[in-house]
């Protein structure tokens, strides 16, 4: 079994990957981080934040910087990511995590959304229509920074890198 983080490099993505990589020290469990990239869209990246604003569209850098802050977090996790249509609504975003969860054997997802609680799942919420698969348990990371990151990041005995950083085509 794995646990899953769909991890888009935000604080919230951050935070679900710390609390799944201590859920998996305790489950004997392997941690999956996912990024889903939608092609030559430099808009959809730079509200990520995976672009500068005048920062050519590159899907190996984005990838690549995508894979290092996972490494950096959580050096025992395995990472992958997927590439969408130009245009990918949240809902293709979302189906494309729940089908690399599925194929991973996920018994859990680890999905940041800070408007858990008030609204699961929205319109637009890549994490509610991740939330709605019976197929996984899911647990919604709300806090953006909690205590354990700077801990866990400095003195995880988990330190050891297990993935080579990802190297493009």
């Amino acid at each position: 079994m794995t646990l899953v983080v769909p991890f888009d490099g935000s604080e919230l993505a951050e935070a679900a990957l710390v609390r799944a990589t201590e859920f998996a020290v305790v489950f004997e469990e392997n941690v999956l981080a996912v990024s889903v990239v939608p092609k030559n869209n430099a808009e959809y990246a730079r509200e990520r934040g995976w672009l500068g604003s005048e920062t050519e569209y590159d899907l190996n850098d984005i990838v690549g910087d995508l894979h290092q802050q996972v490494t950096n977090l959580a050096p025992q996790a395995d990472f992958r990511h997927e590439v969408a249509d130009r245009h990918a609504t949240p809902g293709t975003i979302s189906n494309t995590v729940r089908k690399v969860a599925k194929r991973a054997d996920a018994s859990m997802v680890f999905v940041g959304s800070e408007n858990a609680g008030r609204l699961v799942t929205g319109i637009s919420s890549v994490g509610g229509n991740i939330a709605t698969d019976e197929a996984y348990d899911v647990v919604i990371v709300r806090d953006r920074s909690p205590a354990k990151v700077a801990k866990l990041k400095d003195t995880s005995p988990h330190r050891r890198s297990k993935s080579d950083f990802y190297a493009g085509d």
